[in-house]
C-alpha cells in the first residue's frame, strides 16, 4: 500500500507543480500568459484521457506493467520539460505528466486484486487521499524549489521521484 501511495502522491504533485511559477513562465519560455496557462490545462486534459485509457490497458495487459508505463511517462515528461527549456518541450512534458495520473486508479485496482477483502476499503481510501496530499504538497514544495534553484530543477526532481517509484514498484508490487 505504501509504495502505491507514493506513486499516487508523485503523480498528484504534477497537477500543481507549475502553479507557483505560472506568472513567471511567459517570460521564461517567451510565450503569452494565455499560452503558459496551457501548461496547467494540458496536464488536466491528459489526465482525464489517460486514466480510463491506461486503466483499460491495465485490465488487458497487466496492471503492474501499465503502472510502470504510467510512471515512465511521468519520468519522460519531467525530463523533457527539464531539459527542453522551450515552450513546446514543456507542453509535451506536461501532457506526459498528465497521462501519468492513471497511476492512482491503477494502484487502486492492484490493491483490489491483491489485498484481503477486509483491507480493501481502507486501502482505497488511503490511495484516494493521495490526490489531495500530492496536490497540497506540490504548491509549497515547488515554490521552495523554484525560489532556491530553478524551474528546471523542479522538473528534474519530479523525474528522479518517478524513477524511485518505478524501482519500488518493480521490487515490491506484485502483478495482479
Amino acid at each position: 500500500m505504501a509504495v502505491l501511495a507514493c506513486c499516487g502522491i508523485a503523480v498528484a504533485l504534477m497537477q500543481t507543480i507549475v502553479v507557483p511559477i505560472l506568472p513567471r513562465l511567459p517570460g521564461l519560455l517567451d510565450v503569452s500568459a494565455q499560452a503558459a496557462s496551457w501548461l496547467v490545462t494540458s496536464t488536466l486534459l491528459a489526465s482525464a484521457v489517460g486514466a480510463p485509457l491506461l486503466g483499460r490497458l491495465g485490465d488487458m495487459y497487466g496492471k503492474r506493467r501499465t503502472l510502470l508505463i504510467s510512471l515512465g511517462m511521468l519520468v519522460a515528461g519531467s525530463a523533457l520539460a527539464a531539459a527542453g527549456g522551450t515552450f513546446p518541450a514543456a507542453l509535451a512534458g506536461r501532457v506526459l505528466q498528465g497521462l501519468a495520473m492513471a497511476a492512482i486508479p491503477l494502484g487502486i485496482s492492484i490493491m483490489r486484486d491483491v489485498l484481503p477483502p477486509e483491507r480493501i476499503g481502507s486501502a482505497i481510501g488511503f490511495m484516494s487521499s493521495t490526490l489531495g496530499v500530492g496536490g497540497a504538497i506540490g504548491l509549497p514544495l515547488s515554490a521552495t524549489v523554484i525560489e532556491h534553484t530553478s524551474w528546471r530543477t523542479m522538473f528534474a526532481g519530479a523525474a528522479v521521484l518517478g524513477v524511485l517509484d518505478m524501482l519500488l514498484v518493480l521490487r515490491l508490487v506484485p502483478e495482479s
